[in-house]
């Protein structure tokens, strides 16, 4: 019996030796298989490391290190601007950054979405260079509905009263577009792009160069400013457009007939008994 059971015992060893060795085989082949797809697959996808967030930072916070990790990237999907080992977003020795967005976890870190180093996340760091910030009041019907949020563009019209005293010139009530394309950078005072809850805003702030600011102020102090929504791939331009009471009618102006000036005759009335007579004479002032 002791015999047959070491046959049994270093048969089974045997086996389990067998299996351990095809296991190590097969899992050095998947391991080698899967090195040779991920080399195939660099190959064909040229990458580079950029910087990418490592978990969910919202509008304000202030971005760490803990924060920022190198990830490859497709260079064909690289977006606009991003940073890299060239141009780190942080520095040794530098000034934090702020989220100027809210950054999903994973998503590559752009210009637009963090701050210059030390600066806050508030609207300076929006106006480009020659920008000034402008804030216009609106209502509902003005600011459309409350579907306004920081970074969408709108047109912006004046209606107001145009009284000039030189008679040639058109009176009356009257609408114009007198801005295009017009960014906006916060509503109330919230800047922050990613607002689900709708809003009755009751000031809007524009990014404007300084002339533009000087026109904004004018109209919004002598009539009533209209904001328009843009949609956001829009780039066309749009003409100068104004309406009044007439062309909102459809009513032309009629031409004004100009009769000639009767030559005035200036005369005498003499009497001869029953007859009068008229004798004409120069005209004298």
């Amino acid at each position: 019996m002791r015999t047959v059971f070491g046959l049994v015992l270093l048969a089974g060893l045997a086996l389990a030796g067998f299996a351990v060795y095809m296991a190590q085989n097969y899992i050095g082949a998947y391991e080698t298989a899967l090195q040779e797809e991920r080399t195939k697959s660099n190959e064909s996808v040229p990458v580079q490391d950029i910087y990418v967030a490592t978990r969910a930072i919202q509008y304000g916070q202030e971005i760490t290190a803990e924060d920022v990790i190198l990830m490859p990237w497709p260079k064909q999907a690289l977006p606009e601007t991003f940073f890299d080992a060239e141009k780190p977003i942080l520095s040794e020795g530098q000034k934090t950054r702020v989220a100027l967005r809210q950054i999903e976890k994973n998503e590559a870190f752009m210009n637009v979405k963090v701050s210059d180093p030390g600066e806050t996340a508030g609207l300076t760091s929006r106006l480009e260079r020659g920008q000034r910030a402008f804030a216009i009041k609106v209502d509902v019907a003005s600011g459309v509905s409350g579907f306004l949020r920081p970074g969408d563009r709108v047109d912006v019209y004046w209606t107001g009263r145009s009284n000039f005293a030189d008679k040639d010139m058109p009176s009356g009530d009257v609408t114009r577009l007198i801005e295009t394309g017009v960014n906006l950078i916060a509503i109330d005072q919230t800047s922050q792009s990613e607002v689900s809850d709708t809003t009755i805003a009751r000031t809007v702030t524009v990014a404007a160069s300084p002339q533009q600011v000087a026109a904004l102020a004018q109209a919004q102090s002598t009539g009533r400013l209209s904001l328009s929504l843009l949609g956001r791939d829009d780039d066309t331009v749009s003409e100068v457009i104004e309406v009044n009471q007439m062309s909102l009618l459809g009513i032309e102006a009629r031409e004004r007939i100009e009769t000639p000036a009767r030559a005035e005759v200036c005369t005498i009335r003499t009497r001869k008994g029953g007859e009068v007579t008229e004798i004409p004479i120069p005209c004298t002032n």
